[in-house]
Formats: C-alpha cells, structure tokens, sequence
C-alpha cells in the first residue's frame, strides 16, 4: 500500500496531464487535417478525371495498405523532422487516407436523385456537394469517422518506442523508470487504461447522442 501511496503524488499527475495534452495536441490536429484532405481525395477518386481520380486511387491503396509504424519511421528518420511535427505529419499521412474511403463510402451512399433534383433547382455541384448530399453524408459516415479517431488517439502510443515522443504512454514509461515495484506497475498501468477509456468511451458517447438527436430531428 504505501508503494502506491508513493506513485500517487502530485508529479505523477503533472507528468501524465503534460503527456495527455500532447497526445490531444497530436490527434486533434492530425484528425482535422485528414478530414479534410480526405475529403479532397474522396471527391478526386469518385470524381470522372482519370488522372485525379488515378492519383488519388494510388494514394489511398498505397498508404492503407502499409503500417502507420512505418510511416512514423520514415517522417522521422528520412526527413529529419522534430518528434511532434513528425508524429503530427505521419498520423495525418495514414489516416488520410483511412478518412478518405470512409468520405467516399458516405458520398456513395447518397442516391444520383439528390444530384439530379440540385440541379433541376438550379444548384451549381460545388452548391449540391456542400448544401445537399455533405449534410446527408456525415450522418451516414459519423459512427465511422469516430472509430477512425479513437484509433488515432490509441495509436499515439507508438510515438515513445518509435521517436521517444512523451505523449500519454511515454509519460507512463518514464514514470516506469521511477516507480517499478509490482504493485506502482499495476496500478500506473491501471491508470492509463482508464485515461484511454475515458476519453474514447466520451468521444464514443457524444457520438450517440449526436446520431439520436439527428435522427429525432428528422422524425
């Protein structure tokens, strides 16, 4: 017991509240600049251009289909960048092309009809793409889009083994190196655990609630 008195003092906190910041930092960020260049993407690849839609195609193939650990090894090593940038630069890399298809997935499910009656209307595609078939397309593609950020989220937790990044994981490493009797172990994991369920399960939840309430707005 007094083992995990002693791993409970303020420092502890101090170092895992600056780890859960950056990781935040590095996922917020990461995630808005994948929506949006995975929008860009998802409208070159259904769009009727062969070469867009050619450069798009290989993009998201390439880049799924190879381990989000690899691409945090080449940002860092092979373009010399700083950890946060790099952790930033390889997570928006990856996950781009995630967002993308799971865009592209939303964008095809909304039928031709909607097209055809914005134009009957009147509508430019630019107006039909942003005020009709976008608003429809994000409820349809929300439960994914949350998936793909709690993923992100738990993913930062290769950054420490990779580049040494003290994010939430690697906070906890150090603090490793501080407190390594069993029970300061079990209970500092324990720890972690619960700040990554917290978060995921939040974000999870908001989610529901944000699908219900669309739903009952259109009953």
């Amino acid at each position: 017991m007094n083992y995990v008195l002693e791993l409970l003092k303020p420092s502890t906190f101090q170092l895992l509240w600056s780890g859960l910041k950056l990781t935040l930092y590095i996922s917020s960020i990461s995630v808005v600049l994948s929506v949006l260049f995975g929008m860009i993407l998802a409208i070159m690849r259904n769009g009727k251009n062969p070469i867009f839609k050619w450069i798009a195609t290989i993009y998201i193939e390439f880049v799924r289909n190879v381990p989000n650990l690899l691409w945090i090894f080449t940002v860092f090593l092979v373009f010399q960048m700083k950890s946060t940038p790099a952790g930033i630069t390889a997570f928006t890399i990856f996950t781009t092309a995630a967002m993308a298809e799971i865009i592209r997935g939303g964008l095809n499910a909304i039928g031709p009809g909607q097209t055809e009656a914005g134009l009957s209307q009147g509508f430019t595609p630019v107006q039909i793409m942003v005020y009709i078939i976008m608003p429809q397309a994000i409820r349809k593609m929300l439960p994914a889009i949350i998936s793909q950020i709690v993923t992100v989220i738990k993913d930062t937790s290769f950054l420490y083994s990779v580049i040494a990044l003290q994010e939430l994981f690697g906070s906890s490493q150090i603090l490793m190196g501080r407190y390594f009797e069993a029970e300061q172990v079990f209970v500092l994991y324990l720890m972690i655990a619960l700040i990554y369920f917290s978060i995921n399960f939040a974000i999870s939840s908001l989610s529901r609630y944000v699908a219900k309430s669309w739903a009952s707005s259109i009953e």
